[in-house]
């Protein structure tokens, strides 16, 4: 691998650093005294700082060493995190980002939100902690850190903090920088141990220009810190390194190194003035560290796929299933034994194939909700009204094609209810409520698809406000007779809005149809359901994938259409007494229920005859279950979904299509559309029961 390519895959995992980071941030502002959240944040933000110092971002590296100072302070007795602390840590954590991809440009903004750090720890924590940030030059590390004026300071004598702590000698191995050890982020990192650290620049020799090999430096360093830094800190900066330096830890004043035992591995190189080389660290933790070793190495490993190759990849698996049904459809008609053998061996290699690929590409719903969060806990700061986000559901999986179209609709549906729903705190005080607003997503799966739930305990819609700005905008007629489902919808539409005046938050009317827009394309659907006083509450279903599935095939006079697999419940036969004229709507009763069914003849216009002994598939979804009539059950297959075209955008009963065996094409049903037909008959019933 190139140093670019490394440098590539250090950004690709600085970023997932970075949303760990902003994650634990939030729970820190939740609960600011968690000493086991800050103790995370610490590690976190050292990491962060060693790595990018390591791949040559120098910026990131020096910027993070401020904030991993900051929250060392927190880890004292007693620490706490203020407010302001965790606001600038956040803005910190979306400042990485850019000091990852144009560090020369981020120079001011780094520079002001480090001065809001000072400010938020009271006006600064020393001088040697602030870096300028006006080009990207190191600091110069004959300077000592400690600058303060003492008695025989840094000699180890007097009443100095230095007088019995730590003596460290380090320099380069043979190959330290030729593997990309980088000696500034070691040292930033035993500055970080302590205000009081002093850092030296040792040479015990002078060398021509010609003669130096700038692999190989022909100087060390010294390094004292005080008595108050421990030993499994110095052991913790040194942990990923020290195989590659050459070493002297020992108390001020003594003779023998502390706790470690001699290695010869780097003697051709030695410290200069030291007389034993040695490792940072102690038997002990070197045996710890080989138990986490082995531990790692067991461990399931992973790597990073470019999204275009799972696209492809799937793509592939789509036309090797349509390949696979056709072999089997060649070899039953032909009768051959070995053929078909060998045709159902490639049908379950396939098959496994399918499975593994469509488990590559699920995503958990969860991973949303970071982000929803974040956006929560800012719009709460920046329009004055408290907020709890409550989600559950989250290791609910989707396709990643749906995961990544669905995060701008959530972002629009989230400051809705923010600006829109949740009242001040002095109006719901005034209603009865707790000052803290509440909202809460929620995900889980339903047969073939995955139900979203956006819901908050704010004042709800204004149907007549909403009626009013729809006739302003003429999108419908003062005569216009809606339900009040059918007036929830218009906030949907384009360019529709009931805020007095445009905000940086709304009033655009774009928000909720870019929501509705999304849906659209992914074959979603939305349900708005709302009570004045008490909150709205929007459902978003989605289907579980967009590419393959397990169908069952059903014929329906000489037509085929396929099912979701997923979404069947059972088949059972047409009683006799119900297969009346062409199949009326009517009702089934199943285990004790009765289920509304239809008939998919009569739905599609397919002309007569009917099969004698008809088949009612018992389908559900999140909004209920329906029976479909069908002439006869197939088969169940691999269903490679294909998208229908624009032309053919009207037509809700159908989700899509597939290629079968045979090469025929069959329409694959929308289940969750032909359950609201079933619920409309039902509805219809029970007002036809009441009226009578």
């Amino acid at each position: 691998m190139s140093q670019d390519d490394a440098a590539q895959v250090f950004a690709l995992e600085a970023l997932d650093l970075q949303a760990s980071i902003e994650r634990n941030l939030l729970d820190l502002s939740e609960d600011p005294s968690n000493r086991d959240l800050i103790d995370t944040l610490f590690r976190e933000l050292h990491t962060l700082k060693g790595s990018s110092a390591m791949f040559g971002f120098t910026a990131l590296s020096r910027f993070v060493h401020e904030f991993e100072t900051a929250f060392e302070t927190l880890r004292e007795p007693g620490g706490r995190a203020s407010a302001d602390l965790v606001a600038v840590a956040l803005a910190a954590c979306d400042h990485f980002e850019r000091l990852l991809t144009a560090p020369e440009k981020a120079g001011p903004d780094s520079e002001a939100i480090l001065h809001r750090l000072r400010l938020s720890l009271g006006g600064g924590y020393g001088e040697s902690s602030q870096v300028s940030f006006q080009g990207d030059v190191p600091p110069d590390l004959s300077v000592n850190a400690h600058t303060s004026a003492g008695p025989a300071q840094g000699t180890g004598q007097g009443d100095s903090p230095l007088a019995d702590g730590w003596t460290i000698r380090l320099a380069l191995g043979p190959q330290a920088l030729s593997l990309g050890i980088n000696p500034l982020g070691v040292l930033d990192d035993l500055r970080g141990l302590s205000a009081d650290a002093d850092i030296r620049i040792l040479c015990d020799k002078t060398i021509t220009l010609d003669a130096l090999d700038p692999l190989e430096p022909p100087f060390a360093w010294e390094i004292r810190l005080p008595a108050t830094v421990e030993r499994a800190q110095l052991d913790d900066v040194f942990l990923f390194v020290s195989d590659d330096l050459s070493l002297d830890i020992r108390r001020a004043g003594t003779q023998a190194p502390d706790g470690v035992v001699e290695d010869q591995r780097h003697t051709e190189h030695p410290v200069p003035g030291a007389t034993s080389p040695v490792t940072p660290l102690p038997p002990a933790a070197a045996g710890s560290d080989t138990e986490t070793l082995r531990s790692r190495q067991q461990a399931p490993s992973s790597m990073r796929v470019e999204t275009e190759r799972l696209d492809e990849l799937m793509d592939r698996v789509g036309e090797l299933v349509i390949a696979e049904a056709r072999l089997h459809e060649i070899s039953a008609d032909l009768g051959n034994g070995a053929l078909l053998t060998i045709a159902e061996d490639i049908r379950r290699l396939t098959s496994g194939m399918r499975d593994t690929t469509m488990t590559i590409r699920m995503v958990p719903v969860g991973s949303l909700f970071g982000r929803c969060r974040r956006l929560v806990h800012d719009l709460s700061g920046q329009l004055g009204k408290p907020l709890d986000l409550v989600t559950t559901g989250g290791d609910t999986e989707l396709d990643k094609t749906v995961i990544e179209a669905l995060g701008d609709p959530l972002v629009h549906m989230l400051r809705n209810s923010v600006d829109h729903g949740i009242e001040l705190p002095e109006v719901r005080r005034a209603a009865g409520k707790p000052d803290h607003g509440q909202i809460t997503i929620a995900a889980r799966q339903a047969g073939t698809e995955v139900e979203i739930t956006i819901a908050d305990d704010g004042k709800g819609l204004d149907l007549e406000k909403i009626r009013e700005r729809a006739i302003e905008r003429g999108l419908i007629q003062p005569t216009d007779h809606q339900s009040e489902t059918q007036t929830r919808l218009l906030i949907f539409e384009p360019g529709f809005s009931t805020a007095p005046s445009v905000t940086e938050l709304s009033g655009r009317g774009v928000g909720m149809d870019v929501v509705r827009t999304t849906l659209k394309a992914l074959r979603g659907q939305i349900e708005v359901d709302s009570e004045p006083g008490h909150g709205t509450t929007i459902k978003l279903r989605l289907p579980l994938t967009l590419a393959i599935m397990d169908g069952l095939l059903v014929e329906v006079g000489t037509e085929r259409y396929t099912i979701p697999l997923a979404a069947v419940e059972e088949c059972v036969e047409l009683p006799g007494e119900l297969a009346t004229g062409r199949g009326q709507s009517n009702f089934l009763r199943v285990r004790d229920e009765l289920v509304p069914f239809l008939s998919l003849a009569r739905l599609f216009d397919v002309p007569e005859p009917r099969a004698q002994w008809q088949k009612v598939v018992i389908v559900s979804s999140a909004a209920g279950r329906v029976g479909l009539l069908v002439d006869r059950i197939v088969s169940t297959n691999q269903t490679v979904i294909k998208q229908l075209s624009r032309l053919h955008e009207g037509l809700k009963n159908f989700s899509g299509a597939t290629i079968l065996g045979d090469g025929k094409v069959a329409l694959i049903l929308d289940v969750s559309n032909l359950v609201g037909h079933g619920q409309a008959i039902e509805a219809a019933a029970r007002q036809s029961e009441r009226a009578a």
